[in-house]
């Protein structure tokens, strides 16, 4: 027999600690593999009727299909910041339960008033709840972006909604009107209806642009948030994409006035008037664009102004 030496025996009290702390760290792992699977079978338990009537919204509704992106987004910037959250201590906090608790209140209170913003709304805060209680605080905060991009993904309440969409559609009237006129195109306003001399033009809902503000916005609030961290750009660029998109809306209402009177009013509500649209959203994405791009250069000089 040898005898052990104070060097041997703290090399035997290292490893000893060192196996208990992996076999803590696989058991942690498991525990949370297990809630995973738990949670996510509460949540398609729970809300598989309201995903479906959600992902039908966003197919059959032409103001909410930008809703397919917004997970992608989101995930890519969950993906985009993985070195971020992947070293945020982990510290679970119960306080999430009683969060999930709130969200499944709220899908019941949703269900039984019929109102589908609640419901889905109640998702995204079971899912916060779900962060609370396996990671903790800290993992909240750390991915508190992405998770609350995913609201992007929820079509507003449909009072909300009527209340934006009319007074849009004025704006939109109204400056389609002085645009025709500057153009010298005679023109009759009666509301939200443009009266030609061989053509009526109203302008509905569709053309409110809702549509485009919303997307807009919904894009701008990502590519700010991944190309600049200065929070006043991102805010400001975000902000600007509601008068791009009112301009680019009525710009287009101005071009369906003018082929009608050029064209014919079939030229107004043929392929034109749908390629239109695509051309001008791809015009607002660079006017989204140069705004960062102007916006930057505003922060550079402002720099060199404090630093000189």
């Amino acid at each position: 027999m040898f005898p052990l030496g104070l060097g041997d025996g703290l090399s035997v009290s290292a490893e000893s600690f060192s196996n208990t702390g992996h076999v803590e760290t696989r058991l942690w792992s498991r525990r949370l593999v297990v809630w995973c699977v738990i949670l996510a079978g509460l949540i398609l338990m729970l809300y598989a009727s309201v995903i479906n009537s959600l992902v039908l919204q966003w197919w059959n509704d032409p103001d909410y299909s930008h809703g397919f992106f917004v997970p992608l987004v989101s995930g890519y910037i969950l993906w985009h910041e993985r070195q971020r959250w992947t070293k945020t201590e982990i510290k679970p906090s119960n306080f999430g339960f009683v969060v999930m608790l709130g969200a499944i209140a709220l899908l019941l209170l949703g269900s039984l008033g019929a109102e589908l913003f609640i419901s889905r709304f109640s998702l995204l805060v079971l899912l916060a709840g779900m962060i609370l209680f396996l990671a903790g605080w800290k993992m909240l905060r750390a991915v508190s972006f992405p998770l609350g991009y995913l609201m992007w993904m929820i079509p507003i309440p449909v009072i909300i909604y009527n209340q934006i969409t009319f007074p849009l559609q004025l704006i939109a009237s109204r400056l389609a009107t002085a645009s025709l006129e500057l153009v010298q195109v005679p023109v009759l306003r009666d509301g939200n209806i443009l009266i030609l001399s061989n053509y009526s033009l109203e302008v509905v809902e569709a053309c409110s642009g809702i549509r485009s503000l919303m997307t807009l916005v919904a894009l701008a609030v990502a590519f700010g948030y991944l190309v600049s961290t200065r929070r006043w750009i991102r805010y400001v660029l975000a902000a600007l994409m509601v008068p791009i998109a009112v301009v680019i809306n009525a710009i287009r209402i101005m071009g369906a006035g003018l082929l009608a009177r050029h064209f014919g009013p079939a030229a107004a509500e043929g392929f034109l008037h749908g390629f239109s649209g695509w051309a001008i959203f791809l015009v607002a994405l660079l006017l989204m664009f140069s705004s960062y791009l102007i916006l930057r250069h505003i922060d550079e000089l402002r720099g060199k102004a404090a630093n000189a």
